[in-house]
C-alpha cells in the first residue's frame, strides 16, 4: 500500500532573511476542519502528496490549527494607502505565511493561509473568513489562471466547523492560497514610514532576488527594480481590461511586487461594456472603476517609488526624483502600448499599422452607451471576420452605431496576410466565451453555503475552459437576464 504523507519540503526565505519584517504567529484551533476543495492539478505542480493533503490531517493544515513540519508560520506587517487614505500599519490580520515551497521547475512559492484567525494585526477584527467569499478567490484564481493572467491560486478550501457572524450566521473557512510571494507595494510603505531606510533597501534586495534576478547585479539597480514591476502591472492591468475584470479595490497593500492579481473582494467582470462600471458597495466615487485602472495602478506605483528615492539616488535627493518620475510618467504610454497590442490581437489584426489605435479607440466609442456585452462582442466579431456580422449588430441597441466601423475594420484586416478562417480561430483563442458570470457566481456561492457544493464545482468546470465552446452550457454565456437588480460586490472575508 502506497503512503501518503502531508509534507510539503519547505524552503523558507522570507522567516529566515526578514527577521523584523514579520511576527511568528500560529493559527487559532478550529473545532472541525473539513476540505470542500482541494486543488489536485496545482498540487501536482508544486510536487505534494494530493492524497495526503485532501484529508482530515489535510483540513487541520489548511485551517491553521496544525503546523506542518518544517513551517515558520507568521504575519506579515504592511501598511497601504487605502482608498487614497495611508494606513501606517495594516498586515495580515487574518491571515499567515505558512511558509514556501519549489515546483518542479524550482520555482518558488508562498502557502498562505486566509481566515486562520486573529493576529497581532487584526486591528479589533476576529481573524475569521466565511466560506461565501474563500469559494470566491478560489473561483476566481482559477478563471483567471485559466485566462492566462498573471493570479494568485487556491490549493484548498476547507470550512473550520465554526459559525462566523458577517450579516447573519455563515459558515467559517479557510483559504490556502498559492503566490509567487506576498510582497506588497504596502510592505515597502511599511518601513518608509518608519524611516527604516536600511530596511526597505533589505527588502527591495529580497524582492529583486526572489522576482528579478537578473537585476542583482546591475548598475542602478533600484531604478531598473521600479521599472520592472512598472512593466508588469503594466501588463497585468491591460490583461485585465482584455476581459472585462474590475479588481475593485486596488489599495496598495492589494498590488503584488509580483505582478499577480491578488485579493478577489469585491470583483467582478463586467457585462455591458462601461468604463465607468463599480461593483464594490464602498466605491461610491467610482476610484476602482474598470476605466480607472490604468490611472490607479499609476498612482501605486508613484508610491513605490517613494519608498525606493533614498536607493535610487542616497546623495543627490533631486536626481532619485527626476529618475523616479520620468519612470512613472512614462508608465501610461507603457501601458497603452501593451493594451494596445492585446486590442490588435483580440480584433484579429497580425500586423501593425499607425491608425491601428484610432481603429481601436474607435470601436471603443461606438461601444459605449450602446449595452453591449463586453465578453459576447468579441466572440461575435470573430464570425464578423467571416462576414457575418448578424451576431455584432444584434448586440448594440443602434446598430447603425458599429456599422462604420465595421466597414473600416473589415477594409483593414484585407491588408492582413491571414485567411479568414485562420484569423476566427486565433480571435477565439485569445476572447473567451466563458467568463465568471456574475449572476453565476452568486448562484454558485448561496448554494455552496446552504451546503450544496455541486453548482460550484460545475460553474470552475466551466471557467476552466474558456475558450472552448461546449454543448450544454448555453446558460453560462450570457449576462444575467433583464430586470435583474444591478451587481453589487462587498469587501471583506
Amino acid at each position: 500500500m502506497t503512503k501518503h504523507d502531508p509534507k510539503f519540503n519547505f524552503d523558507n526565505t522570507y522567516a529566515r532573511e526578514l527577521e523584523g519584517f514579520y511576527v511568528p504567529w500560529q493559527g487559532e484551533e478550529a473545532p472541525a476542519p473539513a476540505v470542500v476543495q482541494f486543488n489536485e492539478e496545482l498540487a501536482k505542480n508544486l510536487r505534494l502528496d494530493a492524497a495526503a493533503l485532501n484529508s482530515a490531517d489535510g483540513a487541520a493544515i489548511f485551517a491553521g490549527t496544525i503546523a506542518p513540519e518544517g513551517a515558520t508560520p507568521l504575519a506579515q506587517a504592511y501598511a497601504g494607502h487605502q482608498f487614497g487614505g495611508f494606513s501606517e500599519q495594516l498586515g495580515d490580520g487574518r491571515a499567515l505565511l505558512l511558509g514556501e515551497i519549489l515546483d518542479q521547475s524550482g520555482t518558488r512559492f508562498d502557502l498562505h493561509l486566509k481566515g486562520s484567525g486573529r493576529t497581532p494585526f487584526s486591528r479589533g477584527g476576529d481573524g475569521k473568513a466565511v466560506l461565501g467569499p474563500v469559494l470566491r478567490e478560489y473561483l476566481m484564481g482559477e478563471a483567471m489562471h485559466a485566462l492566462g493572467i498573471p493570479t494568485t491560486r487556491a490549493l484548498a478550501a476547507v470550512t473550520t466547523g465554526e459559525d462566523v457572524l458577517r450579516d447573519g450566521v455563515k459558515p467559517g473557512a479557510v483559504l490556502a492560497r498559492i503566490a509567487s510571494s506576498h510582497l506588497r507595494v504596502g510592505t515597502f510603505q511599511f518601513f518608509a514610514a518608519r524611516k527604516e531606510w536600511d530596511k526597505v533597501r533589505q527588502l527591495a534586495d529580497y524582492a529583486i532576488a526572489r522576482h528579478y534576478p537578473d537585476l542583482v547585479d546591475a548598475d542602478e539597480k533600484y531604478l531598473k527594480f521600479l521599472s520592472a514591476v512598472a512593466e508588469r502591472q503594466a501588463r497585468l492591468v491591460a490583461a485585465w481590461l482584455h476581459v472585462g475584470f474590475v479588481h475593485g479595490v486596488m489599495n496598495t497593500d492589494n498590488m503584488t511586487i509580483s505582478g499577480e492579481t491578488i485579493d478577489y473582494g469585491p470583483c467582478a467582470f463586467v457585462d455591458a461594456y462601461d468604463p465607468k462600471a463599480v461593483f464594490s458597495s464602498i466605491d461610491r466615487d467610482g476610484r476602482y472603476a474598470f476605466g480607472n485602472q490604468p490611472v490607479i495602478a499609476q498612482w501605486n506605483l508613484t508610491r513605490l517609488a517613494e519608498t525606493l528615492l533614498p536607493l535610487i539616488d542616497a546623495d543627490d535627493g533631486d536626481n532619485a526624483v527626476r529618475l523616479a518620475t520620468n519612470v512613472i510618467n512614462g508608465f501610461i504610454e507603457l501601458y497603452t502600448g501593451i493594451w494596445t497590442d492585446g486590442m490588435r490581437a483580440k480584433i484579429g489584426l497580425v500586423s501593425t499599422e499607425d491608425s491601428d489605435a484610432a481603429l481601436i479607440n474607435g470601436l471603443f466609442v461606438a461601444m459605449d452607451g450602446q449595452n453591449v456585452d463586453y465578453t459576447q462582442f468579441f466572440r461575435a466579431l470573430a464570425d464578423a471576420a467571416l462576414g457575418q456580422d448578424a451576431d455584432v449588430l444584434t448586440l448594440f441597441d443602434d446598430a447603425g452605431s458599429i456599422t462604420p466601423w465595421l466597414k473600416t475594420w473589415q477594409d483593414r484586416l484585407l491588408r492582413d496576410n491571414q485567411t479568414p478562417v485562420d484569423r476566427r480561430e486565433a480571435m477565439n483563442a485569445i476572447n473567451p466565451i466563458y467568463i465568471p458570470r456574475n449572476h453565476r457566481v452568486e448562484e454558485a456561492l448561496q448554494a455552496a453555503e446552504a451546503g450544496d457544493i455541486a453548482p460550484f464545482n460545475t460553474l470552475l468546470s466551466v471557467l476552466q475552459a474558456p475558450f472552448t465552446k461546449r454543448d450544454g452550457l448555453t446558460d453560462f454565456e450570457g449576462p444575467a437576464p433583464d430586470g435583474t437588480a444591478p451587481y453589487q460586490t462587498f469587501c471583506g472575508t
